[in-house]
Order: structure tokens, then C-alpha cells, then sequence
């Protein structure tokens, strides 16, 4: 993996170097059909011919290319040596004229990692699937190139594969299928506009297709007709809800064209649900791929068709931010994923019926950026991209959730025409180009008259949360004398600025929109409600809020009402008591989405014992109406079990909480998204061997709960945690497996296998994962997932030292998608201790030397494990 990096520097010079005029890719593809998961070639024909410029004749650079093997390299006529100048990961070049055109030929791999071209067997029937996934620099394992987001060119890309195959790519096909041999056809599509290598795309295979088609008649009379398709794997066609994919698909275009000002500039818009997808979705213009998990197998609650719909409009926003208009490096990735963040929640709540994603969004994405913010890791917006094995990382809840969270607070801070209009200046000025941060606030800046390199400064170019906190005085009458809002630095409360020394203080503080709202029960039902509000602006260490002087003292005092800024909210003693007694007589969903997240950040913070937090859940979170926000606090509860408890507490608290799970199970509205919450909560819950015959019967029939349909995946549900408590064998998976003998029973069957009890089961899960690479990507995540059991600390204690022993190794010789997987998902968390906090503290000081990246993990997983620690510590003094 090492050799395979490339450095912001290098990235740099070659392309003051290059401009990259055309690439021409065929890719034969009939060597991937073949009896059973070892069928078909291990390899497949690459030939690329890329015609570029060089700005210093007579220059040298190279291009990239992973493959097992070159065949030829033709450089201006000039054959290459293919042993000279291929090092596996690069192609040496020197000699480069003022225009050059070179052809690579190669045999690349098949991918069963989710990275490149990956192969999958269906189970079901046998059927062979591929589709590409590169970012951030996979294409190169499909097709030489410069894998650099600012050498963009078109793409022209001609496919050779089975005659009975969808095959698609960025382009619409140009004509019908060739013949190409027996039972084989060759596709060759229109070339692209010129977009990045990251983004290109091919999707190859029997899949399910449904068409559709979008027309839009534009004010001056232009007509735009784009061709919709939407596909999934064949055996999952009776599952496949299109036209609901296809309404919000729809509905995000009439948005996007109603606000951008700017057509869809890719041509066709196709839509393929592809298996085994490490990702949610990519945004491949005119070939977005999404994880067929969208494609639900049973029922699922209103939350998940809401998250569908969230990405498919997410992936269309980048068709602008992103594919129309590319960062210039990684460091400014927030330019395409933090507005595709934030615009996928926009339009959704515009444009479909979800319109409730704002509340979803404060409680759910945000709750991701504070996490990632408290890191030691943690990183401005704009980043500092080294490498792509820093750019990799660099996807996480900072680039995605807190840059949405930010552009959500610009949007109060400018107007939302200013941020539009700037948007749509933004496209015109840089369309098929690359950009920088300063491009973007230039825009801003012309369309708000605001000072956004101050704001910049404060919001895009520092890291941290803020935490603001009301203060409050009343006289004699309970009317409010004063109150004002205290901002701290969440993890560095502010320390006064000392004159005499020149320390202007240690915190960042930063200006924030905010709406504070003040709460108080009605005397008719007790629903606690709103009755006065003021929108200020947060400056400094203490603002006050004059406007709300001589109002009647409040119950509950809500800062960041409505989820204006990006901050983290604590709440005055008055306030938490109201909270603690009466959460669920908020009447409205936003502010009560605000104060569980609240809560909850409480308690990760240590500041609220994890006991107290469940306590809140059980009592209150049966009455929750958004589906969303119930999911996400039964979430949190089991966070808080697992690793916040204080370990001696933890078994009572664990047998509190399935019963509380159970009660509600009982309670909810027969047939409802809320009862399948909590079915799903009571077996994740469930510990006690009533519990467990209680799943068991629901199993085969024996039991019953009016209203609860236990579908095929419910089904696999239930199945895991008696796995986990040994309360069925082999053969019981075995038979499940039989009933549901797909892709998806196959990645259940793994989990269920590595969840058992048994110090065998974790030796062959754990050789399987650390000492193989045969598992593919889909396989890995399930063995690790049910290889971790919370439940299983003392069975899983070997292997604390065994993790940190051959991370290394791992991160050396395995690619960077399962290095991450392994790294991330086999540190000793459920350990949960101050000796594996001690081992971690080991490992990153015997190897100061570690790759950058592979420390990075190691150091955010012992961050996890310090907060949880210092949660316990708070939970066992709620006894003391």
C-alpha cells in the first residue's frame, strides 16, 4: 500500500506540467463469467490511450497504473520496456513532447475489496456483477491514467463483455452492441465532458433495469430531456421499489434545476444498486452507484426511506458541487461533500415528502461532526491533504456533517438568495474547471457583502465545537433581569486573556447565529411549549440577550433553537431538571430532537452518569414521534450501556433497559415503523433467558406480538444475539442460511458464525479476517461485526495484544479500504479497560515511525476509549 501513495507535491508538479487533452479506455471484461465464486479469470484486458500536452518538452513524469501485470507501453510511437518502467504502482515516462499520446496495455485485476473493478457472485443464481468504485484514487486500478482531480479530460469508453449484460458507463451508448465473438458484445459509449478520473465509471452485468424519463421546459423555451434508468442485481428485482427512487429523483431535479440555475450537464441519469458497496453512494456523473441495501429486503421504518432519499439527493447535488466543478486537491474536498451534505438535506425537505429532515439532520448528521470535532485528530474544514492515504481518512464527520452544519449556519448568516446566487455565479464562472476556497468565498462574498475571509477564518480554517450555555437572573416577580449566553471551547474552556503577558487566550470562539428560545408548560395539558424567541448574534466569550429582558422565568431556556449555528448546547440547572422531569412534553420535534442530542452529549462528555441518560430513555423515548430521532436515542442507549456504565452497574442497567425495550415493543401501535424499532432494540437489548426464549419463539412461531410481521431480515436480527448467547449452534444458522440462501443471508450467516461464544469460533473469525485476504469486503465487515460482541469481554481479551502486534502488517500488505476495516473495527474497544488504554498508549510510543494514516486510527480509537472511561468514572460516582 505504501507504494501506491502520492503526495500533494507531486500531485502539484504534474499538473504544472500536463493538460490532458483525451483519454480512450477499452476494457474486455469476458474473462469475469464462470462457474461459482472462483469462476471467470482472475484478471482482465486494460487498454488505455491517453493523449496529453507538456508544457516543458523533453520533461519526465509518469502515469498511474495498479495491475498485476503490463503488456506494452507506447510513448509518441516509442515502445517502452514494460519491465523498466512499471514498478506496479506507476509508469515511468521521460523524453515527453510538446503533444504526446500514450498506450498503455495491461492485465488488471477484479477487486473483491470495493475498490476498482469488483466481481460479485450472486449466490441465488450463479450470475456474475461488476461496477467500479474509485475515490479517491482507485481508477488506476482499472486503467492507466493521471489520478489527480485536476487533470481532468473526456472519457470515451468502449466495453467488450457477454451479449445478455447491461453495461453502462458516465456516457449514453453510442448506438447498439457490436458483436464481438461468441455470446460476447462490445459497448461503446459517447465521450464525457471533462471530468475527473475519480468519477468515471462502468457497471457491468444481468442487472434489473428500469427506465424512466425527466423533461423540463426551461423559461426561454430550451426543453431538457433526461433519460432515468434505475438497476439492482436480478435476483433482488422483486424488491426493487423504482418508482419511488425514480419520484425523488425526479423531484430532486425540479430543485436543483429551480435553485442552480444551471441544467444537468451530464446527459443520462442513471441509478445502479450494486452489491457489496463499501460506501453509501458515489456520485459518477450520469452512473451514480449506491449500496443495494437501499433496496429493502422487509420492512423498514420511514427513517430508512428518509436516509434513501437523503443520498440519492446528496449524489445530485454533486453533479454541481463536485462533478461540474472539482476541488483542485483534497484539501478542499469540503467544496464538493460539505455542500453536497448540506443540499441533499435542503432539497429534501423542499422538494419530498420528508420534511422533517432538518430534524433528522440536528440529530443525527450533527451528532457525527461533534464526535469527530473532539478528537485528537480532529482538522479545520479545509484540511491539510498530505497524501491520498490522508485523503482516504479525510471523508469523515468534519468533511461531511460539520461543513453541512456550517453552510446551514452561512445560510442564516448571509441570507439564503446571497448563498444561492453565489452558487449559481459559482457554476457559471468554473464549470468543467477545478477550484480553491478562495474562489468560492469570492462568489460568497460578491453576493452577501459580507466579510467571508473572517468568517472563513473562524468557521472553515480552525477545528473545534463550541459550547454555549445560557445564563440567567430573575427578580422577585420570576421575570428575567438578565440573560446572556457563555461560549467555551468544548474540549478547552476559555481562559481570560492576561494583558501582562500578551496570551489573548487559549479558546476559539467564533460568531454564531442563534435562536434562544424560551419554554414553559401550558396549565391546560402540561405540553411544554414555546412562548418567547430571539435571534442574536453569539460574539465572544458572553453575549447578552437584551431582548428577551422582563420575559416570564422559563422552565426550559433552549439555545441554538430551531438549529441555526453549529455549536453544542448545555443547558442552565433550572432547565436540565425540567428535561429530567418532563422531555417528553416537548411539543415540537426540532427542539426536542435538540435536547436528546444535548443530552446525549452530556453524557458522553461525562458530565451526566450513563444511568441517568438511560433512565431519560427509558421513561421518555416511548413517546417519541420521529422515527428518526427514536432510532437514533435507542443508538445512543446502547452506546451508553456498552461502554459509558459504570461495568458493575452494567448487567442490572443491561436487564433494565431489554425489559423497558420490551414494555415499549408491547405498547407501540401494532404494525407500526415505531414497533419495529423497538423489535429490533428489545433483540439487540435482550440478555436474560426470558429474553431469549422470547426471541426464540418469535422465531418459530411459538410467540406473538399483534402487529409484528418477522420478515426474513427481522428475522436475521433476532438470530444474532442468540448466536451471541450461545442459545443456537451451527446448525441453527445453517438452517437460517437455507431459508434465505442470498447475498444478504450469506453476510447474516458470517456475522451470526463469528458471534458465538466459543474461543474457537473468535480463532477461526480472527484468522479468517487478520491472517486471509480470501474473505471479500462485505464478508470482512460481517465477520468483524459479530466477532466484537460487547457481551464476550473475557473470550475477546487475547486478543488486545494480538491487535496491536500485527497492525502493522495489516496496514502494509492489505489494501487501504480493509486496512481501515481491520484497524478500525478490531481495536479492543469491548475491552473497555485502563490496561488497554495503557496498551494503546504503548503501541503510539514504540512506534513514532507508524504511517501517518495507520496512527491516526490508533490514536482516535483510544480517544473513544479515554471518553468512555472518564463516562464510567462519572456513572460510578452517581452510587458513591
Amino acid at each position: 500500500m505504501p507504494g501506491e501513495n502520492l503526495s500533494r507535491d507531486e500531485a502539484r508538479r504534474r499538473a504544472r506540467l500536463l493538460t490532458v487533452d483525451a483519454y480512450d479506455v477499452a476494457l474486455d471484461l469476458r474473462s469475469a463469467t464462470g462457474p461459482g465464486e472462483a469462476g471467470g479469470g482472475r484478471t482482465f484486458r486494460s487498454t488505455t490511450t491517453i493523449r496529453f500536452r507538456a508544457a516543458e518538452p523533453g520533461a519526465a513524469t509518469f502515469a498511474d497504473l495498479i495491475a498485476p501485470r503490463v503488456t506494452s507501453v507506447v510513448l509518441n510511437g516509442r515502445e517502452l520496456d514494460p519491465a523498466a518502467v512499471f514498478d506496479g504502482a506507476r509508469v515511468a515516462l521521460d523524453g515527453l513532447a510538446a503533444e504526446n499520446v500514450l498506450v498503455v496495455d495491461a492485465e488488471c485485476a477484479y477487486s473483491r475489496t470495493g475498490e476498482g473493478l469488483h466481481r460479485f457472485v450472486d449466490p441465488e443464481d450463479g450470475k456474475v456483477y461488476l461496477y467500479t468504485q474509485y475515490e479517491p484514487a482507485d481508477a488506476r486500478r482499472v486503467f492507466a491514467n493521471f489520478e489527480q482531480p485536476d487533470l481532468k479530460a473526456p472519457f470515451t469508453f468502449t466495453v467488450t463483455a457477454p451479449d445478455d449484460w447491461t453495461v453502462l458507463s458516465n456516457g449514453e451508448a453510442a448506438g447498439a452492441p457490436e458483436p464481438a465473438g461468441e455470446a460476447a458484445a462490445t459497448w461503446r459509449f459517447v465521450p464525457t465532458e471533462r471530468i475527473s478520473t475519480y468519477i468515471t465509471a462502468v457497471v457491468a452485468g444481468p442487472y434489473h433495469m428500469v427506465r424512466d424519463h425527466y423533461r423540463r421546459t426551461f423559461d426561454d423555451g430550451r426543453v431538457l430531456d433526461i433519460p432515468l434508468g434505475a438497476l439492482c442485481r436480478a435476483s433482488l428485482a422483486k424488491h426493487f421499489d423504482a418508482d419511488d427512487i425514480f419520484t425523488v429523483t425526479k423531484q430532486g431535479l425540479d430543485f436543483f434545476h429551480d435553485h442552480f440555475d444551471y441544467p444537468y450537464p451530464f446527459g443520462k441519469y442513471d441509478q445502479a444498486f450494486v452489491p457489496e458497496y463499501n460506501l453509501g453512494a458515489m456520485e459518477n456523473p450520469g452512473c451514480v452507484t449506491f449500496r443495494e441495501e437501499f433496496v429493502f429486503r422487509g420492512k423498514v421504518t420511514q427513517a430508512a426511506y428518509e436516509r434513501r432519499a437523503n443520498v440519492i439527493l446528496h449524489e445530485m447535488a454533486h453533479m454541481w458541487f463536485g462533478d461540474l466543478v472539482t476541488m483542485e486537491w483534497w484539501d478542499d474536498l469540503w467544496l464538493k461533500e460539505s455542500f453536497a451534505d448540506f443540499m441533499g438535506s435542503f432539497s429534501m425537505v423542499e422538494a419530498t415528502r420528508f420534511t422533517n429532515g432538518w430534524v433528522t439532520f440536528a440529530n443525527n448528521r450533527k451528532s457525527w461532526a461533534y464526535r469527530a470535532d473532539q478528537l485528537p485528530s480532529t482538522h479545520p474544514i479545509t484540511a491539510d491533504i498530505r497524501d491520498l492515504e490522508d485523503a482516504k481518512l479525510n471523508f469523515d464527520g468534519i468533511t461531511y456533517a460539520k461543513g453541512a452544519s456550517v453552510l446551514k449556519q452561512l445560510v442564516a448568516y448571509a441570507g439564503r438568495d446571497a448563498f444561492l446566487e453565489g452558487a449559481r455565479r459559482y457554476f457559471k464562472a468554473h464549470a468543467y474547471g477545478n477550484t480553491r476556497l478562495d474562489d468560492l468565498l469570492s462568489v460568497l462574498a460578491e453576493t452577501s457583502g459580507r466579510d467571508m475571509t473572517a468568517w472563513s477564518r473562524a468557521w472553515l480554517q480552525t477545528p473545534g465545537v463550541n459550547v454555549l450555555t445560557p445564563r440567567a437572573t430573575y427578580d422577585a416577580s420570576g421575570r428575567i433581569t438578565e440573560l446572556s449566553i457563555v461560549q467555551e471551547d468544548a474540549d478547552q474552556p476559555h481562559q481570560p486573556a492576561r494583558p501582562d503577558t500578551g496570551d489573548a487566550g487559549t479558546a476559539t470562539l467564533r460568531p454564531h447565529r442563534v435562536a434562544v428560545g424560551l419554554y414553559r408548560r401550558q396549565d391546560a395539558d402540561g405540553a411544554l411549549v414555546r412562548y418567547a424567541r430571539a435571534e442574536i448574534d453569539v460574539t465572544g466569550q458572553h453575549t447578552a440577550v437584551p431582548e428577551l429582558t422582563g420575559a416570564e422565568r422559563p422552565e426550559l431556556i433552549l439555545v441554538n433553537d430551531d438549529d441555526l449555528t453549529y455549536c453544542k448546547v448545555r443547558f442552565d440547572a433550572d432547565s436540565l431538571a425540567t428535561l429530567r422531569g418532563h422531555l417528553g412534553d416537548l411539543t415540537d420535534p426540532l427542539a426536542r430532537a435538540l435536547c436528546w442530542s444535548a443530552l446525549w452529549n452530556l453524557t458522553r462528555d461525562g458530565l451526566m452518569p450513563a444511568r441517568d441518560y438511560l433512565d431519560l430513555v427509558l421513561r421518555f423515548a416511548g413517546a417519541e414521534t420521529d422515527i428518526g430521532v427514536l432510532q437514533m436515542v435507542q443508538a445512543w442507549a446502547r452506546t451508553a450501556l456498552g461502554h459509558y456504565a459504570d461495568p458493575r452497574w452494567r448487567e442490572r442497567g443491561g436487564a433494565e433497559l431489554a425489559a423497558g425495550a420490551l414494555r415499549e415493543l408491547r405498547l407501540a401501535e401494532p404494525g407500526s415503523g415505531h414497533q419495529l424499532a423497538w423489535a429490533r432494540f428489545f433483540a439487540q437489548s435482550a440478555a436474560t433467558d426470558g429474553d431469549l426464549q422470547l426471541l426464540r419463539g418469535l422465531l418459530d412461531g411459538t410467540a406473538r406480538i399483534d402487529g409484528l410481521e418477522v420478515d426474513q431480515e427481522l428475522r436475521w436480527t433476532f438470530l444474532e444475539p442468540l448466536a451471541a448467547h450461545g442459545a443456537v449452534d451451527e446448525s441453527g444458522i445453517a438452517a437460517e442460511l437455507a431459508r434465505d440462501d442470498t447475498a444478504s443471508g450469506k453476510r447474516h450467516q458470517v456475522r451470526c458464525l463469528a458471534a458465538r461464544p466459543s474461543a474457537e469460533v473468535k480463532a477461526a473469525a480472527w484468522a479468517a479476517v487478520v491472517d486471509s485476504d480470501a474473505l471479500s469486503n462485505a464478508l470482512v465487515e460481517a465477520t468483524i461485526a459479530g466477532f466484537g460482541q460487547p457481551s464476550q469481554r473475557e473470550l475477546l481479551a487475547p486478543y488486545a495484544p494480538r491487535y496491536f502486534s500485527v497492525i502493522e502488517e495489516v496496514w502494509r500488505s492489505r489494501s487501504i479500504e480493509i486496512a481501515m476495516a481491520v484497524v478500525r473495527g478490531l481495536f479492543p474497544a469491548p475491552q473497555g479497560d485502563a490496561p488497554t488504554l495503557a496498551a494503546t498508549d504503548a503501541w503510539l510510543a514504540e512506534h513514532p515511525d507508524a504511517p501517518p494514516a495507520l496512527r491516526r486510527l490508533v490514536v482516535e480509537a483510544r480517544d473513544d476509549l479515554a471518553r468512555a472511561l472518564r463516562a464510567q468514572e462519572c456513572d460510578a460516582r452517581a452510587t458513591a
